[in-house]
């Protein structure tokens, strides 16, 4: 009897047929929902009205959003690379002229808060220096509940419709066939998806400005994003748009310096921010807003519910009202920064929503993404979410449940339970949306108001200094010169031409092409298309302003000239001059920054003088761009210090990256470059006058005049 081997389950072919069964193509197929309705409009959410809220009737939404948020377990989707910190709240100024919300309009309050930055596409393992958005989002821990502030470090974002996204991220995550490239949108995907999109040219100005490769978390500023509505006691209603000040200035790295951090050091924000609060650097921003009243709402050149427009500080503004300071860092990073979740719609009574429908569709989404990635309703009662306010209600049970409640009573109302917990009325604090009427039909539209897509684009480039136009150029030619299909480049030559002409005149020559005579025109780009995709095409409209200081960061009034918490390699060897190095040690300290000894080796080298110098970092693990800026002591051992290959690369990377580069006596013999007014010299050692002019230097933070030689 012959023996046989019985297969368990199919052989590879059975299998492969099995598998094509699940294969799906959409060639020449009509966009359905999941139940197989073919949707007619997919780029607008039903709303009452063009500017009307977003309706919970809209099932295509709802399913469109829960299957996006749904996608990743347990890692964020999107933010899923975190840092975070502990931290406290406090008032100038009473704002009780517009808003009810306590720790708004009581100044003896001192308010917890956690803050939470993240980058946007990348994953969990990802770089921190990817050219991204980055989040900032900040749990204020009130009396009256938890009121959190869900913004980035940008004021405006890609599109206006929470319709799309689900689009924008699977446009710019790693591509789906092959999981290429990680943390990065210079990619065909997603430059397909923009090019398409005229209405995210605004937003793609800023992530190709330095803005999106910020030196360190603690040197970027903070958004609110979206327009919100202070309420006050009277009910009245003012809108009002959010902004965080850095007290150290607002400041970025060069894009070749941030690819070089990636390779050097992957968590240089999430190492940098953890250490300055250990080190009692706390990091500080003034918390601003810009107050419309109600009356004020159509007297614009942009619509305030236009999630892709800001409102210019010249015609609006900043008041600042008070300052947040981050002093203790996480006990736990998965306990704290992994699950803390937040909400834009954690608000409280004084605070409230206006009808931004990309808003609209963030205040479905955020609980439902918590649903998923913490897997429970009670995610509320995990410690780093818990309220210090009392909460009562009569909700039960549920996975994870931790609270046990007493009695018998789990509903409202009730007599058994004595009636409570009971309702509060508004003069005793309980939470009412504002009284806004709507009169409107039932429609998938958006407003024509929403048309204009490149006012405020040219706005925030015309704003730019020369040096971060260039910047901008340069991150664009990157961008689309990863780009293969050619069609997508020529489109998106198009679009930055309506921005300025001589910014795509130098993207397509970067790309070896022509800019189109006209840009094409886009189907169903995004504004209330009919099904011709003709409706509301995009227009230009003239802005009040047409240069806002406020957009650039080198121009910056928030830009400080404080060196603090700068670090300041001191390239040493064998022999130094003692003297040279403690002389400006002292000066740095003395301004806040920090010197760090680099030498050949660990442990401590000997100076000329005969003592001993301890080493912080050898030249196999430090790097330039991982510094601020570069200090060359005086010494015997200059010869020592010129073996080291390291040296010569880590000056001309500084050199490059336009940092400010002192030398004293025989250092000046290792500066393998040219001098200019960025690098500062001195014959004497230990000379207090080139300290002096260092440090002053520094507050400008890069000699940006020197790319016009590079």
């Amino acid at each position: 009897m012959k023996n046989s081997k019985k297969t368990i389950g199919n052989t590879s072919d059975e299998k492969q047929n099995d598998l094509d069964l699940n294969k799906s193509n959409a060639e020449n197929q009509f966009l359905t929902t999941n139940q197989g309705v073919k949707i007619n409009d997919n780029n607008n959410s039903l709303k009452a009205g063009e500017r009307g809220p977003s309706l919970l009737e809209d099932f295509i939404l709802r399913e469109k959003i829960t299957s996006f948020d749904h996608e990743r377990i347990p890692e964020r989707i999107v933010h899923a690379r975190g840092s975070a910190a502990h931290g406290y709240f406090e008032l100038y100024e009473s704002m009780e002229q517009y808003t009810k919300a306590g720790f708004l309009t009581d100044t003896s309050i001192k308010t917890p808060v956690f803050l939470r930055f993240s980058t946007v596409a990348g994953s969990k393992g990802s770089t921190d220096l990817a050219r991204d958005v980055r989040g900032f989002s900040v749990k204020f821990y009130t009396q009256e509940g938890n009121y959190d502030l869900v913004g980035n470090n940008m004021p405006v974002f890609f599109i206006q419709d929470a319709m799309k996204f689900p689009d924008l991220i699977h446009a710019v995550k790693p591509e789906p066939h092959n999981e290429l490239p990680q943390a990065a949108s210079a990619h065909d995907t997603f430059w397909d998806f923009i090019s398409l999109m005229p209405e995210s040219m605004h937003m793609i100005m800023w992530v190709m400005s330095d803005r999106a490769i910020p030196r360190s978390l603690r040197m970027m500023e903070g958004f609110g994003v979206h327009t919100f509505r202070f309420i006050n006691k009277n009910n009245e209603s003012h809108f009002v748009k959010f902004h965080w000040k850095p007290k150290l200035g607002t400041h970025a790295v060069v894009w070749d310096e941030a690819q070089k951090i990636s390779g050097k050091n992957s968590d240089f924000h999430k190492q940098d921010l953890w250490e300055a609060i250990e080190a009692g650097n706390f990091p500080e921003w003034e918390l601003g807003v810009q107050i419309i009243p109600e009356s004020d709402e159509h007297k614009f050149d942009f619509d305030l519910l236009d999630p892709t427009k800001l409102v210019p500080e010249e015609l609006v503004p900043v008041k600042i009202i008070g300052k947040m300071t981050l002093n203790k860092n996480p006990e736990n990073f998965f306990a704290e920064t992994e699950q803390v979740a937040f909400h834009p719609g954690h608000v409280v009574p004084g605070i409230d929503f206006t009808n931004d429908p990309l808003l609209q569709g963030r205040l479905f989404s955020y609980t439902d993404t918590q649903l998923s990635r913490l897997g429970s309703p009670n995610f509320h009662e995990i410690p780093i979410n818990r309220t210090i306010a009392p909460m009562h209600n009569n909700q039960r049970d549920g996975h994870m449940r931790q609270e046990i409640a007493t009695g018998r009573v789990s509903y409202h109302p009730n007599s058994l339970g004595g009636g409570c917990p009971f309702q509060a009325k508004i003069d005793e604090g309980g939470f009412a949306s504002f009284n806004e009427r709507i009169d409107a039909q039932k429609i998938r539209e958006r407003s024509e108001s929403f048309s204009d897509h490149f006012s405020q684009a040219i706005l925030f480039y015309n704003s730019q200094t020369p040096t971060e136009q260039g910047h901008i150029a340069k991150a664009l030619s990157f961008e689309l010169g990863k780009v293969e299909t050619e069609a997508i480049r020529t489109r998106m030559l198009g679009l930055i031409a309506q921005v300025d002409k001589n910014l795509a005149a130098t993207v397509a020559k970067n790309l070896g092409m022509n800019v189109p005579a006209a840009p094409e025109k886009p189907i169903n780009h995004g504004v209330g298309a009919d099904e011709e995709g003709e409706k509301h095409e995009p227009k230009k409209v003239k802005q009040t302003i047409e240069n806002s200081d406020a957009l650039s960061m080198l121009k910056n009034p928030t830009l400080s000239n404080t060196i603090a918490t700068r670090q300041v390699a001191f390239l040493c060897a064998e022999g130094v001059n003692a003297a040279s190095v403690d002389s400006m040690k002292k000066a740095l300290k003395g301004a806040g920054a920090k010197a760090v000894i680099i030498a050949p080796h660990l442990g401590t080298i000997v100076s000329e003088e005969g003592t001993e110098i301890k080493v912080d970092q050898s030249y196999l693990i430090a790097a330039s761009v991982l510094f601020d800026a570069v200090f060359v002591p005086a010494g015997n051992g200059i010869t020592e210090l010129k073996k080291v290959k390291e040296v010569a690369e880590f000056i001309k990377d500084a050199y490059q990256h336009c940092k400010f580069i002192a030398a004293e006596g025989q250092g000046i013999d290792v500066l393998p470059i040219d001098a200019d007014g960025g690098v500062l010299t001195s014959e004497k050692a230990g000379d207090n006058t080139l300290a002096g002019s260092f440090i002053e230097a520094m507050g400008n933070h890069r000699y940006w005049e020197r790319e016009k030689t590079l």
